[in-house]
């Protein structure tokens, strides 16, 4: 099945049933009259948007009162490194909302997607906060790096990625480059494959935009003895490396 081929007539149904659990007043007719039947002709980011557009129909206006309303439909945390996409994938436009809105409060947008990667990815929603925000956002997203959970480690190096798939271009990793840097080395030794990747990854960017700067992170790393996670690390993000 596509990624795309989850969202639809069905899942609309359970979806609404879900925000009307949580939400004072959700107009589930409304919000299903806008989606049944019309998804179909429809690519995955499209078929977000539609919801999320039906979503802001049916509910009201206050952004953060909506927000402390999707902190009681999360569920439970997920037990393994990886399964976000599996497990997690029906909160999306949730994310897609938080993405759209997160702005408007984003210290407490800050705290759901923290919660949010637990079950599923904050990597999409955090991005519009770290734009308008960097200094705050990654001050905050050091402190996660030393979180016992892997998902927030994890998302503290995959949000701030230059080339983020299915994301716009984002340079807080050149223009705040010391934030980024403590980023990436406080991650340097994680045990977590999951959380290699997404640092690796960050680095094979980072070559690609400012291979000097990937140079200097590397050099520094260098400058101490390197654990079996790191040479990894290394090696994985020098992939591409002309």
């Amino acid at each position: 099945m596509k990624h795309k081929d989850h969202y639809n007539d069905e899942y609309i149904q359970d979806f609404s049933n879900k925000l009307s659990y949580v939400i004072p007043n959700f107009n589930q007719k409304v919000f299903s009259q806008n989606l049944i039947g019309k998804l179909d002709d429809k690519e995955l980011f499209a078929r977000f948007d539609f919801i999320v557009d039906a979503m802001e129909k049916s509910m009201n206006s206050d952004y953060s009162k909506n927000i402390q309303s999707f902190f009681d439909l999360l569920g439970s945390e997920l037990k393994q490194a990886e399964g976000m996409f599996n497990f997690g994938w029906w909160l999306w436009p949730i994310s897609r909302y938080v993405e759209r809105h997160g702005n408007k409060n984003w210290q407490l947008s800050l705290s759901f997607i923290k919660e949010l990667t637990k079950r599923f990815t904050g990597e999409y929603a955090i991005r519009p906060l770290l734009k308008e925000h960097p200094t705050e956002v990654m001050d905050e997203l050091i402190i996660w790096t030393k979180d016992n959970n892997v998902h927030v480690r994890r998302l503290a190096s995959e949000g701030v990625r230059i080339c983020l798939p299915w994301s716009l271009k984002l340079l807080v990793a050149l223009n705040n480059f010391e934030r980024y840097s403590t980023i990436l080395t406080n991650l340097k030794d994680d045990f977590e494959k999951f959380v290699q990747k997404s640092v690796g990854n960050n680095l094979n960017d980072l070559y690609k935009e400012a291979p000097e700067k990937a140079e200097f992170i590397i050099a520094q790393w260098q400058k101490t003895e390197q654990s079996k996670a790191q040479k990894w690390i290394i090696k994985h993000g020098m992939r591409n490396k002309k």
